[in-house]
């Protein structure tokens, strides 16, 4: 159980959640381990069907995990005046209950990084915290590099690194989100009333790679509009297909809607790394995955225009309607 220093949000109002996970039999999360050969074919039918699925055996060594989980527990136990000074120019670095800039808020304070610029850690031993994120990272990137050119090899696409090479590229505009959700005593042990720690949204990125600590909180959104909660595994990662995989397989996978919900009892400790292609790189539909006559079903646009687009908007907007391309009548 991670302890933290009473948190500066609880001078905040609750946010509360009137559409509690309600689906009456829930299905079950789809688990891919990485080590087997059929692993593509399993990341290719858990994207369809459901935007997201549980990776295990997947090289990440556990070392560089628990030292960074640690060491953002050892941060997010700072003073307010320190955790402030801490991160990159705005709108990177600390931020506390707000999210965004358009009216969105959580029970949730945040760190947020770009992932090819060293932040200013303000902590007793930055260096530390440094070598920390860097080494989680790097091997996040590079489970999620080989995650992707699975999906490629699944999708038989050519070359198998098409995907890839959009997150090992210098320019790549990939962030990476340490997420804290503290206690909440006040939530309501009732069905259909839960404090929100971060609203429903899906990520505009390629993928996202997600890990947390053993507190429950995520819940995604099934095709049906019902929610289901995804059992915490501190030893495990959690994908996430993202708005521009969907416009890149024109559909064919959805990103998932996702949110997190407060715990009454337990601080919960998130780790995300959205997986995000050059800020000049095109977005559409792969050629290889158009057959015959069919059409794309959205605009052509670069990563930058869809992502102030995205960062204009609300948590719950749906942001790829305006890039979607309108059937003729």
């Amino acid at each position: 159980m991670v302890i933290l220093s009473k948190p500066a949000i609880e001078q905040f109002s609750y946010i509360r959640n009137k559409q509690p996970a309600t689906a009456l039999f829930p299905p079950l999360i789809p688990i891919v381990d990485l080590s087997k050969p059929d692993s593509k074919h399993q990341i290719i039918k858990a994207c369809e069907e459901f935007g997201f699925f549980k990776v295990i055996n997947h090289g990440v060594p556990m070392e560089f995990i628990s030292r960074l989980e640690s060491e953002a527990t050892e941060f997010f136990s700072l003073p307010l005046s320190e955790k402030e000074k801490t991160g990159q120019p705005k709108p990177y670095g600390y931020g506390n209950k707000r999210i965004g800039p358009n009216g969105d808020v959580g029970w949730v304070e945040y760190l947020l990084l770009m992932t090819n610029q060293d932040p200013n850690l303000a902590t007793e031993n930055p260096e530390s915290f440094r070598v920390a994120l860097n080494n989680y990272m790097a091997a996040v990137k590079k489970m999620a590099c080989e995650i992707l050119e699975m999906v490629a090899d699944g999708l038989k696409i050519q070359p198998r690194n098409v995907l890839s090479k959009l997150m090992m590229d210098e320019q790549s505009d990939s962030v990476f989100r340490l997420n804290h959700y503290p206690p909440c005593p006040d939530v309501l042990q009732s069905l259909n009333d839960n404090v929100i720690g971060f609203g429903e949204h899906t990520d505009p990125q390629i993928i996202s790679v997600l890990r947390s600590n053993n507190t429950s909180g995520l819940q995604i959104s099934l095709r049906d509009g019902s929610w289901i909660s995804v059992p915490p595994d501190h030893h495990s990662f959690f994908i996430n297909v993202g708005d521009s995989l969907q416009v890149m397989t024109n559909g064919r996978f959805k990103s998932v809607k996702h949110r997190v919900v407060a715990n009454s009892a337990k601080s919960r400790l998130s780790m995300i790394y959205f997986c995000g292609p050059p800020l000049s790189e095109k977005i559409a539909p792969l050629p290889s995955l158009m057959r015959g006559d069919q059409q794309s079903l959205y605009k052509e646009f670069t990563w930058f225009e869809y992502k102030r687009s995205a960062y204009t908007s609300r948590l719950a907007d749906n942001r790829l309607m305006h890039f979607e391309k309108i059937a003729a009548s």
